[in-house]
């Protein structure tokens, strides 16, 4: 079924057999003739949230591992990914002289890597390939639930990273002039004197969060030594322990966006609606299901957080609607 790694450990081109046997042609070779030289193994990549139950994702792919130590299969290259098809975007191929080979390749090849800036499952799978379980080969299909909340929990950049994502955007202020193109991003650096304090800082946005960022030299730094990092002008992508974090310059927008309150029903991501269980004004108990949101070919049921009232229904079926969008709005029994 997982061809590419047959491929890796026999040197044949078995989608290429397929079509020349299609076209009437013999098999190149015999069973006799084959030999199976060292280990490969295969890891699927996937447009999901470990951190949210695997819940599929869609948005921008502009970034795949580039890795010679591996090989790629994908049909992606600076694409959206939408969310009616299945959420896989590419398979990870490593192959090497023993199992334990195979494995360093694998990981280290997504800890080098930028993928994004859509969620995927990298950060899920370099911590399973650095598991110990799994490098000793002794885990079984209870794996991952026994070890769920290490290899799913999200992290946030650390100030590491955030201090080097500084020294990038502030350094662009001594390599471009104004009169550049790019002069924009540097504009933006307002503020900015060359006999500033060494631990000046920058307001950045990290994964749409504001935060500060030191410009003190940290390129080179041993600190730095494992951040992993693509720049594209406006925006530094930091690969932090297999997850690709987003830093660029933070612009204020104002604050007239309310925060969402406890009995809001949410998007998780972005989909279609297929059923709605409830109408406006129904009263409801917790965990009773209220709809159910289609999207890559899975189906995820939204429920009641706690008894009360619907006091708020924004879903109709058929409707397509975009992660965080709010569907459904409970008040509390007592509150309605």
């Amino acid at each position: 079924v997982e061809h590419p790694v047959t491929e890796e450990i026999t040197g044949v081109d078995l989608v290429e057999w397929q079509l020349r046997v299609a076209s009437g042609e013999a098999l190149p070779k015999r069973q006799d003739e084959l030999s199976i030289n060292g280990w490969a193994m295969e890891a699927r990549l996937y447009a999901e949230d470990p951190a949210k139950g695997f819940l599929p994702t869609s948005g921008s792919l502009h970034y795949l591992p580039d890795d010679d130590a591996i090989r790629v299969d994908s049909g992606y290259d600076w694409q959206e990914i939408p969310p009616f098809y299945d959420p896989m975007v590419a398979k990870l191929i490593a192959s090497g002289r023993s199992r334990e080979r195979a494995t360093g390749y694998l990981a280290s090849a997504l800890e080098r890597s930028v993928i994004g800036p859509i969620v995927t499952n990298a950060q899920f799978l370099l911590r399973a390939l650095r598991h110990p379980e799994f490098c000793a080969g002794t885990i079984d299909t209870g794996f991952i639930d026994r070890h769920l909340e290490q290899l799913t929990h999200s992290e946030t950049l650390g100030i590491d990273g955030i201090d080097y994502a500084a020294d990038y955007f502030v350094g662009l202020r001594f390599e471009f002039d104004h009169e550049f193109e790019r002069g924009n991003v540097l504009h933006k650096l307002r503020g900015f004197r060359a006999n500033a304090p060494t631990r000046a800082t920058i307001s950045l946005s990290v994964d749409g969060e504001r935060n500060e960022g030191h410009y003190n030299s940290t390129f080179g730094n041993d600190r730095t030594a494992k951040l992993f990092t693509y720049f594209d002008g406006d925006t530094v992508w930091v690969n932090q322990d297999g997850h690709t974090h987003q830093v660029a310059l933070y612009e204020p927008r104002g604050s007239g966006v309310g925060h969402a309150h406890d009995g809001d029903i949410l998007s998780p991501m972005p989909g279609r609606i297929i059923a709605v269980e409830v109408a406006a004004g129904d009263t409801v108990t917790k965990g009773q299901k209220l709809l159910t949101l289609e999207a890559m070919k899975m189906e995820h049921s939204l429920t009641a957080p706690f008894d009360g009232v619907v006091a708020e229904l924004n879903a109709t079926v058929g409707a397509q609607v975009q992660v965080d969008t709010l569907l459904v709005r409970i008040e509390a029994a007592g509150e309605a």
